[in-house]
C-alpha cells in the first residue's frame, strides 16, 4: 500500500494561523468569499484537494464576489508597479510593441465600457497578440456568457497562484 505524505509547503499552509492563511489566500484571489471557503476546508492532505476546494469555491461565488475578485487584477498590459505577481503573469506583454500596447489599452477600455470591469484572462504563457485576440473575441459576448468566462479564467489564475504559494512555502 502506497501512502502519500502532505508536501511540506502544503503542511506549512495548513498550519498557518487563520489570519495568516486568510492573508495568503487573499494574495491569490481578492475575493473574501473565495478565501473564506478555501480556508474552512483546511487541512488539505494533497495539492489536488486544495485545488478542488478552490474550484468549488469559485463555482459558488456570487456576482459581487466575482467583482471583488476582478478588482484585484490590473488591466492586461499594465501590471501593478512593484507587484512581481502581475508582472510575472503578464510577461507576454513585456516585449510587445508600443502599437500593440496602445491597441490593447484601447481594447481594455472598450471592454470595461461594455462589461463594467477589467478584462480578465489567465495571461500566464500567453503572448501579447494572443491576449489582444482574446479581448477582441470576447467583446462580442453577452454579459452572462462573459461572466462565466471570467469565472473560469479566475479559477485558472487561482490554481496557478495556489501552486506557487505552496511551492514557495516549501
Amino acid at each position: 500500500m502506497t501512502t502519500t505524505s502532505t508536501p511540506p509547503g502544503l503542511t506549512r499552509f495548513n498550519d498557518l494561523e487563520e489570519h495568516a492563511a486568510l492573508a495568503a489566500l487573499h494574495e491569490a484571489c481578492a475575493s473574501t468569499g473565495w478565501a473564506r471557503r478555501v480556508l474552512v476546508a483546511r487541512p488539505y492532505p494533497t495539492m489536488e484537494h486544495l485545488l478542488a476546494a478552490s474550484d468549488a469555491a469559485m463555482a459558488e461565488l456570487t456576482a459581487a464576489d466575482l467583482e471583488e475578485a476582478m478588482a484585484g487584477h490590473p488591466p492586461i498590459g499594465r501590471p501593478k508597479p512593484g507587484d512581481p505577481t502581475s508582472a510575472r503573469e503578464q510577461r507576454g506583454m513585456a516585449d510587445a510593441s508600443e502599437e500593440l500596447k496602445a491597441e490593447l489599452l484601447e481594447l481594455n477600455l472598450a471592454y470595461q465600457d461594455r462589461f463594467g470591469h477589467v478584462f480578465l484572462i489567465c495571461a500566464t504563457g500567453r503572448t501579447g497578440e494572443q491576449m489582444r485576440d482574446a479581448v477582441k473575441e470576447r467583446l462580442g459576448n453577452a454579459p452572462e456568457q462573459e461572466r462565466e468566462i471570467v469565472r473560469t479564467e479566475l479559477g485558472k489564475i487561482n490554481r496557478i497562484r495556489l501552486a506557487r504559494l505552496v511551492e514557495e512555502d516549501a
